[in-house]
């Protein structure tokens, strides 16, 4: 693993918020965070927005190893959350499923704490925190600020839960934790991709640009110019009808053919040969598989008959193979 490339030790600020703890607290942990945990971050929140069309807070878990007080937090997933009377719930029923999927491809990796995004920490992010803890008794809570700009640290903090009593109520703090990014060689190489991809309007005077973003340049422009197309014949045709242009009986003929194309997709000749073509794909596909499985069985034959070498009646072998 490549060492340490960020790190944050920033001071807790007291006067915004109450739900911190007192700036001499000592945090017991230590948290590493991969980047797929940001990425995976940055990608709900920029998914949310754009389908919502507003900047709102995201919720979901984090997954890692912890080795006495250090944690390493190396991948995250959603988590589906309802508003209730202006309180957020977790719904305990996804996270046990989708908890149980990850399980099965990381046996490894244990659930260690939650993200969300937005600014200092508040009451509402206390109350989310009290539900994670029916899960995880301590959880860590790493909070991402996509709204922040700044191009010294990452907008990330992570926190920790302490129980502090007033008055004789029982009270839950958050203690900022140090952090660091920590990268493997894959992780490096993922992320130098995505950079590329992100700039891809600097990078192309370069030449650093991926066959992928080269297509899908290429797409959006044709889809591009297509709309502005179809805007000057709308506009023309609009012109036309409200007498402020002379109709042209050619572009007329023209315009008439262009939207008689449209109805080429339900005609009975265009669905039978796209089934066709389906039809065609998915058994191509089906054949491969049946490919591969009748190869995994000849290799599972010769492994048994190396490691089981004995005679049958007649001298011949148990098995010989499934084509001989």
């Amino acid at each position: 693993m490549a060492t340490a490339s960020t790190s944050s030790t920033m001071e807790i600020d007291l006067s915004e918020k109450s739900v911190l703890a007192p700036a001499g607290t000592i945090p017991s942990v230590s948290v590493s965070i991969h980047p797929l945990v940001l990425m995976n971050i940055s990608e709900h929140w920029t998914r949310t927005r754009a389908q919502s069309g507003k900047a709102m807070a995201v919720f979901g878990a984090v997954i890692g190893k912890q080795n006495g007080r250090s944690i390493e937090l190396f991948n995250s997933f959603e988590l589906v959350s309802v508003e209730i009377d202006g309180s957020v719930h977790i719904k305990r029923e996804y996270y046990e499923m989708k908890s149980e999927q990850f399980k099965q491809v990381f046996p490894d990796f244990d659930m260690l704490g939650w993200y969300t995004t937005g600014g200092q920490p508040d009451e509402a992010d206390i109350e989310v925190h009290k539900q994670i803890c029916q899960i995880n008794e301590s959880p860590v809570m790493v909070k991402l600020d996509p709204l922040l700009r700044t191009t010294d640290t990452v907008p990330v903090k992570c926190y920790e839960s302490v129980i502090d009593i007033s008055e004789g109520n029982t009270l839950i703090l958050l203690v900022e934790l140090n952090y660091s990014l920590v990268t493997e060689d894959a992780e490096r190489i993922g992320v130098d991709h995505v950079a590329k991809i992100s700039n891809v309007e600097s990078s192309s005077t370069e030449g650093e640009d991926s066959v992928l973003t080269q297509h899908l340049r290429a797409q959006h422009s044709a889809i591009r110019m297509l709309a502005s197309r179809l805007e000057i014949m709308k506009s023309y045709i609009k012109a036309v009808m409200e007498g402020q242009l002379e109709p042209n009986h050619a572009i007329l003929r023209e315009c008439s053919s262009m939207c008689h194309r449209l109805p080429l997709l339900d005609t009975p000749a265009f669905k039978d040969h796209f089934y066709h073509q389906c039809n065609d794909v998915e058994l191509m596909a089906y054949l491969g598989v049946i490919t591969q499985g009748c190869q995994a069985m000849n290799q599972f034959v010769a492994k048994f008959n190396i490691l089981h070498d004995q005679l049958g009646p007649g001298g011949s072998k148990l098995m010989r193979g499934l084509y001989s």
